[in-house]
């Protein structure tokens, strides 16, 4: 680790990465250095260097303390070796650091880069820290593997609100949810359950929800409909993508990765290694993504003056390769010349597009509130999977029925999710991963009757693979039925 010696005020980690990482950074900080940035830079070097040390998830130790300090992470692009036993950098800084929102705005820039959408300019805020980014995965027979979907309520709660007070912030005027909660009723259902609770503390925004294919339909199709866009994890990951695209390039677009306690400020894109040390990379989306990152520290008049400087540069026609279009475009430059012409253009404003104005001195009251009272948790029964190879259905219910732990009984059994017994269809296609539920036979589900039915299914030779806990809240049952059921 070494630091850069300024005279800057706010500290901040930069680390240059890989591929054409090294050259879009040099650009980027000339940049925002030029347009007036008070930062004090300390370099931590990740990525490659580090995984082929043998750092499995390309960091080293000492500069976790680095940004624990600094707070604000400007990383460039990193590449991760293929290959078993590296773990993604973007998401271990992520969760190890508590960065629960992801901010991407995605603006249209018609007519100087093509797109089909010249009125687009939204904002998705996407839950960062949960779903199946978990990255829980077990194989648990010779056929089937599983990916587990965690969606909590404090995380739900939390990026909502930041989605209504980036809103509120930033004079927005609607926020949109997207989930499938037609089909995920309880992880997705939970989600779309507090937004439209904390869609009714902020009246003087508008709230809609979409279910996410149509949606994302409908973001293709007609961007200029939507504004501020809060969704899980997954689908904010691919959609902000489209929404980049459908701009007119994912290599312009920036990235926020939000925290309580430390925040990291990225381009969207990835190392490119193909493109490395040619001088032809956009700087832009790292750029935006620094961009982002002044506002964050209250540095907004240096992020105006650049990003009015860019839009100059942008209508005048200086484009980098990926963007340059006969007839449009008026020269072709490389990354390190396109930052000149930004630079050289501080001050300016742009003609034909609309300037940006930064807002000043924002609040936003992400402050966590009181939790809701816990509900009343009570065992309803339990969900035994089996790893077993294709058989009757009818027969392996009489194996498990046989299993007689006095108070179940076997209620359901099913195969992927799907219910195959009793009344089952013979059409039903069935893999070796079945799913045996058992449920109070008239009196108390107790933990010792899971216990039992374990026991009783593994001397009968069954391999069970995994237990399941069924519980009700309130009353109100906490999991699934079988299709079909």
């Amino acid at each position: 680790m070494t630091t850069i010696q300024t005279a800057k005020k706010t500290p901040i980690t930069v680390a240059y990465g890989d591929g054409i990482g090294p050259e879009i950074m040099d650009a980027t900080l000339r940049m925002i250095l030029g347009a007036g940035a008070q930062l004090d830079i300390q370099r931590i070097e990740i990525g490659e260097s580090v995984y082929k040390r043998g750092l499995g998830n390309g960091i080293e130790p000492a500069s976790w303390d680095t940004l624990r300090r600094t707070k604000v992470f400007l990383k460039a692009p990193i590449t991760t070796p293929q290959g078993g036993g590296f773990k993604s950098l973007n998401v271990t800084v992520r969760k190890t650091l508590g960065m629960y929102a992801n901010v991407r705005p995605c603006a249209s820039l018609h007519p100087y880069v093509a797109t089909k959408h010249p009125n687009m300019d939204l904002v998705i805020v996407r839950e960062n820290e949960e779903d199946v980014y978990g990255g829980i995965e077990h194989r648990q027979t010779d056929q089937v593997t599983q990916c587990l979907k965690l969606i909590s309520r404090p995380a739900s709660e939390r990026i909502v609100r930041y989605a209504f007070e980036y809103a509120r912030a930033n004079k927005r005027k609607k926020v949109t949810c997207f989930t499938k909660d037609n089909i995920m009723k309880i992880t997705d259902g939970l989600f779309h359950k507090v937004f439209d609770e904390i869609a009714q503390e902020y009246p003087d925004i508008e709230n809609e929800h979409w279910i996410v294919d149509i949606g994302a339909a409908k973001l293709a199709d007609t961007p200029e409909t939507f504004d501020v866009l809060v969704m899980p994890n997954l689908y904010g990951d691919v959609l902000s993508d489209v929404a980049a695209q459908i701009t007119g390039s994912v290599g312009l677009a920036g990235s926020a990765n939000i925290g309580d306690h430390c925040s990291m400020f990225e381009a969207i894109h990835g190392s490119a290694p193909r493109r490395a040390g040619q001088n032809l990379a956009n700087p832009s989306g790292l750029m935006h993504g620094a961009l982002l990152m002044l506002t964050h520290i209250g540095q907004s008049e240096a992020a105006e003056r650049v990003h009015n400087a860019w839009l100059r540069a942008i209508e005048d026609g200086v484009h980098t390769y990926d963007i340059y279009k006969a007839g449009t475009s008026k020269q072709k430059v490389g990354t390190s010349e396109f930052a000149d012409a930004v630079v050289e253009r501080l001050g300016e404003k742009p003609q034909h597009l609309k300037p940006v104005e930064y807002a000043k001195n924002v609040h936003m009251n992400i402050a966590a509130r009181a939790a809701k009272p816990a509900q009343v948790k009570e065992r309803a029964g339990v969900d035994l999977f089996i790893d077993l190879p294709a058989t009757s259905p009818d027969a392996l219910a009489e194996r498990l029925r046989a299993l007689a732990v006095p108070g179940t009984k076997l209620t359901v059994l099913s195969n992927r999710g799907t219910k195959v017994w009793p009344n089952g269809n013979p059409d039903t296609f069935c893999s070796d991963h079945w799913c045996a539920r058992f449920e109070s036979d008239g009196g108390t589900f107790a933990g010792r009757h899971v216990v039992q039915l374990l026991d009783a299914a593994v001397r009968a030779g069954l391999d069970v693979v995994k237990t399941e806990g069924l519980y009700t809240f309130d009353g109100t049952r906490g999991y699934s039925l079988a299709q079909g059921e």
